[in-house]
């Protein structure tokens, strides 16, 4: 099958490969099955891959969509400003700089809460996932709440799940998760989360 091509504005122009096209849902996933398999992978020092497939049935597009969540699911939030340089072209906030909301909120948390220690300490944590679903725009000057909960506590890694609030908005702009491994510091490997993190996390966990 021959490949399509791709073109944009300007100099930039992108050819897909000929050849068959995957057939399958696109995913974030872990090497093996998803799920659980992707603590295993954390745990076990794996690494987070990507699965990516293609599937062009037009059924498929129909994705069913969760409703937005609301303030009261979640348990612990954090306050960030938007600034001019979070709108992009279409004059609301990028879809890039959510991440930055998420990976912001939960490493306040831990720091205020004493999960872990940033610079000191046995050990820190890396992001091994994230996603993030999206309901409504936020636009500079909104005010922005991010409220997080923790889903699922492992042998090594965490799962939060994250809420990101437009003002005083009872239903959330958008969604996800964030998973967190603890490593040894310096070696990068995957150990036990600690008790006493283990107890703090469990506070905000659903």
């Amino acid at each position: 099958m021959a490949g399509a091509r791709l073109t944009w504005p300007g100099p930039c122009v992108h050819a897909a490969p000929s050849g068959p096209r995957p057939v399958g849902r696109a995913q974030w996933a872990a090497p093996g099955e998803a799920g659980e398999a992707a603590e295993a992978a954390m745990d076990d020092g794996g690494g987070i891959g990507l699965i990516a497939g293609i599937d062009h049935r037009t059924e498929d597009l129909r994705m069913s969509r969760p409703p937005p969540g609301r303030r009261a699911d979640y348990r612990w939030f954090h306050a960030i400003t938007t600034r001019w340089m979070d709108n992009d072209a279409f004059q609301h906030v990028n879809n890039v700089n959510y991440f930055s909301f998420f990976d912001t909120a939960v490493t306040c948390f831990e720091m205020t809460e004493k999960v872990v220690g940033l610079l000191e300490g046995p050990t820190h944590c890396v992001v091994a996932e994230v996603a993030c679903r999206y309901h409504s725009s936020l636009a500079f000057p909104d005010r922005v709440a991010v409220g997080i909960r923790v889903a699922q506590i492992g042998r090594s890694s965490v799962r939060y799940e994250i809420g990101v609030f437009r003002d005083d908005d009872d239903l959330a702009a958008a969604e996800g998760h964030f998973v967190h491994v603890f490593v040894e510091r310096g070696a990068q490997r995957p150990v036990p989360i600690p008790d006493e993190s283990r107890a703090i996390l469990g506070r905000i966990a659903v």
